[in-house]
């Protein structure tokens, strides 16, 4: 097994445990909405965003039951998201995490209150975590409602560029929130509870908007590269929603070229950190190496 799936397999254990313990469990009344909620969150999820937390706050020296809820708790926020993106209002998807979406499982109306529940579950996972100090705790809740907020009006101007002819500066502002805001809180998040220091926060933050860019850039050429099977969601359904995408403004190419770019600026960030090979390295690779398997599939 390598570093990266040791690395992997450890952060899933724990964070999927902490899940188990925070999610009212099936039986609870309404039983139907619980058990929305947990098909939602224990799909084949990747566990990415959490594993930032988890990566960024032991390289500078938290331990695990203090980093365990707030990454617990952005995988809720993700999840929510994804659930809502999902409906047909939004992107109108039958597929999410290699299974069915919470609307095609059960019901519309019960997957916009599963995501409505787990948003609200993250913020009180964080606010009751006694394991941090109450002035961290409210500095987490206060960023990623924020990064929240972020996410949301990303969503609204990715709905609005369907369709349209936009430029490559309107498609990063889009994914700065949609995409990118949850991904820059999980790296901040860490830095905060392991008390980082203002250079070391500001390296964390630029690393963080750097790796938010590249996971867009590879998720967009995924979608054009791969296929179902492969992705876990409908391949090409960017393309035929007529979404705003770095290929889809820019060639294949030059995405590929961009995502080079991008994953050397986010490396070199670590280094200013002197974190250039440790877990937040393995998980820009990762992002890397996903984009040259999209690579070699199409050669």
């Amino acid at each position: 097994m390598s570093q990266a799936d040791e690395f992997f397999s450890d952060v899933r254990r724990q964070i999927d445990a902490a899940l188990d313990r925070l999610v009212p469990v099936v039986e609870t009344e309404p039983t139907r909405l619980y058990e929305a909620i947990r098909w939602s969150l224990f799909g084949n999820g990747k566990r990415f965003r959490p594993s930032l937390v988890m990566a960024s706050g032991r390289e500078l020296g938290a331990p695990d039951n203090k980093l365990l809820g707030t990454a617990a708790a952005v995988e809720m926020i993700h999840t929510y998201s994804l659930i809502h993106d999902d409906l047909p209002a939004m992107d109108d998807d039958d597929l999410r995490r290699g299974r069915a979406t919470a609307h095609k499982k059960f019901d519309e109306a019960t997957a916009i209150l599963a995501g409505d529940a787990l948003q609200a579950m993250a913020f009180e996972t964080i606010a009751a975590d006694d394991s941090l100090d109450v002035s961290v705790r409210l500095e987490l809740v206060a960023e990623l409602a924020a990064a929240a907020s972020r996410m949301v009006a990303g969503q609204q101007m990715d709905l609005e560029a369907e369709g349209r002819s936009v430029e490559l500066s309107a498609i990063e502002r889009i994914h700065r929130g949609k995409t990118g805001a949850l991904i820059l809180f999980s790296v901040r998040a860490g830095g905060s509870i392991a008390g980082g220091s203002t250079a070391e926060m500001e390296s964390l933050s630029s690393f963080g908007e750097k790796i938010g860019l590249l996971f867009q850039i590879t998720d967009d050429l995924l979608d054009v590269t791969e296929t179902t099977q492969n992705l876990g969601k409908t391949a090409g359904k960017d393309a035929a929603s007529g979404k705003a995408t770095y290929p889809g403004t820019i060639g294949i190419d030059r995405s590929r070229q961009l995502i080079s770019e991008v994953y050397s600026e986010a490396i070199d960030e670590l280094r200013a950190l002197k974190k250039e090979s440790g877990s937040l390295a393995l998980l820009a690779e990762l992002l890397l190496k996903r984009s040259e398997s999209a690579t070699s599939s199409q050669s």
